[in-house]
C-alpha cells in the first residue's frame, strides 16, 4: 500500500485513493450523512476520533474522481466502505496491497462481498481463506417508541458490574462469531468492554450479580445508534422476555440518538421476530466476511 494510488476504472476514468486526513472532514460528513444508518459506525468513529489515522487508530481511505471525494473506506481489523461504487471498490482493491490487512469486511452487502471478491484474487490463498461469510444480514431500524412494554429491570450497567458483564460479553461473542474474544487478548476485550460501560453505553438486566441479558451500543453518531451484543442467558429463553428487554434499551438509547439501528443473521428467526415485535423494519441488507 503506497500513500496515494491512481487508478482507472472500468468506466475508463481516473480516480485516486489515498489516506484522508483532518482537512477532509466535511467532505467525509457529507459522504457519511448520506445514509445514516448504514454508515452508523464509521460515523462513530469519525466524530469521536476525526480522520487522522494516529488519533483513529487506523487509516481511512477516501476515493477521488474529477477532484471530488466520492467514497471513504475504514481500514482497520475492520475494513468497512462507505459510499463506494464498484470503481470505488476496484481502487480500494488495489490499493490494499498483496497481504490481508483485516480480520473482517463489513458493509453494505453488494458492496462488501464485491470488495471480498476482488481482494481475495489480490490477496492469493495464503491470504484469502475465510473463516465464515454472511452474506445477507438485514439492517434493521425504530425511530418511535418501541411497540411493547419496556422491561424496567434494563438499565445502564454500573462498573461495579464489569466483571460478570464482561463474562455474558465473552458468552454472547463466542455464540456469535464462532471463537472467542479473550483468545490471545484476554485484558484488551475486557477493556473495551469496560469502555462501554464508562460511557454508558452497556445495558443490562442483573439480579444479584447473574447477567439476565445484555445489549451495547457498539456505535452512536449524531443521529444514530447501533446496538450489538445482544444476549440473553439460555435459561430464560423461549418465555419471551426478549422484546420487553429490546424495547427497554431502544427507549433508553433514544435519548442518546433518535434513530436505534442493528443489523442481525438472516438466518437468526427468533432475533428477528423478536426486532420485529419491538418494531424494527429492514432498512437494508449487510453482508460480513470473517478471516
Amino acid at each position: 500500500m503506497t500513500a496515494a494510488s491512481t487508478v482507472t476504472g472500468r468506466s475508463g476514468h481516473a480516480g485516486t485513493v489515498r489516506v484522508l486526513n483532518s482537512g477532509d472532514l466535511p467532505a467525509a460528513i457529507r459522504i457519511l450523512s448520506a445514509r445514516p444508518v448504514d454508515n452508523v459506525f464509521v460515523a462513530s468513529r469519525v466524530r469521536g476520533a476525526g480522520l487522522d489515522p494516529n488519533s483513529l487508530g487506523c487509516p481511512m481511505w477516501g476515493y477521488e474522481s474529477d477532484g471530488v471525494l466520492r467514497s471513504l473506506c475504514h481500514a482497520g481489523s475492520n475494513l468497512v466502505p462507505v459510499g463506494a461504487d464498484q470503481e470505488a471498490v476496484d481502487a480500494y482493491v488495489e490499493f490494499a496491497g498483496p497481504q490481508r490487512m483485516c480480520s473482517s469486511i463489513i458493509g453494505p452487502a453488494e458492496t462488501a462481498l464485491s470488495l471480498w471478491r476482488g481482494l481475495s484474487d489480490r490477496w492469493g490463498k495464503s491470504w484469502a481463506t475465510v473463516r465464515e461469510v454472511r452474506p445477507h444480514q438485514p439492517v434493521l431500524a425504530i425511530d418511535g417508541e418501541p411497540r411493547v412494554v419496556p422491561n424496567p429491570h434494563v438499565r445502564p450497567v454500573t462498573l461495579a458490574e464489569w466483571e460478570p458483564y464482561s463474562e455474558a460479553a465473552i458468552k454472547m461473542y463466542t455464540e456469535e462469531v464462532g471463537v472467542s474474544p479473550v483468545q490471545g487478548n484476554s485484558a484488551g476485550y475486557r477493556f473495551y468492554v469496560r469502555q462501554l460501560i464508562s460511557a454508558g453505553r452497556a445495558f443490562g438486566w442483573i439480579e444479584n450479580g447473574r447477567v439476565l441479558f445484555k445489549a451495547d451500543l457498539g456505535s452512536v453518531s449524531a443521529t444514530a445508534s447501533q446496538v450489538q451484543g445482544v444476549w440473553l442467558d439460555p435459561e430464560f429463553r423461549g418465555r419471551g422476555l426478549a422484546p420487553a428487554a429490546m424495547a427497554a434499551v431502544v427507549q433508553q438509547a433514544r435519548a442518546v440518538a433518535p434513530v436505534v439501528s442493528l443489523y442481525v443473521n438472516d438466518f437468526n428467526h427468533a432475533a428477528r421476530a423478536t426486532y420485529r415485535r419491538v418494531g424494527f423494519r429492514q432498512v437494508s441488507e449487510f453482508a460480513t466476511v470473517l478471516y
